[in-house]
């Protein structure tokens, strides 16, 4: 169970990311291929520029644009919220309950370092859970 652990050891940390000039026919690739809910949107310079969900994506296809002429900057989220290696798993938490998010990226000092995401919480309860037994 939650347990005001670091998130550090809660999150994912080999992430496959999308640059903000890729095509969503890409990002819907890449989603696809390695079978995300989400997708860090980066800049030419790495640094974070936004976020990508399979919600978003599910949007784009319903308004039926196409995929080949819309870039990853244009669909991704830019409010973004991260924390920090060290915040805990309890506050992570609750800034998803607050802000009704799926997903919340893990940053140091301006770098990428993982992704947190619901289903990184329901694992942990299940091998939680499974330990108590």
């Amino acid at each position: 169970m939650i347990m005001n652990r670091a998130v550090s050891g809660l999150m994912t940390k080999n992430l496959w990311t999308v640059n903000i000039e890729d095509t969503i026919e890409k990002v819907d690739e890449v989603i696809n291929a390695h079978k995300l809910s989400a997708v860090p949107v980066l800049d030419a310079e790495n640094g974070i520029f936004g976020i990508i969900s399979s919600r978003d994506m599910l949007n784009f296809y319903e308004a039926k644009k196409n995929p080949k002429s819309v870039r990853a900057w244009e669909l991704c989220s830019h409010k973004i919220i991260s924390v920090s290696p060290q915040t805990t798993d309890v506050e992570v938490a609750e800034l998803m309950v607050q802000n009704k998010i799926h997903h919340i990226l893990v940053t140091e000092s301006g770098t990428l370092q993982g992704m947190v995401s619901a289903l990184d919480f329901v694992k942990q309860y299940v091998i939680d859970t499974r330990t108590e037994r």
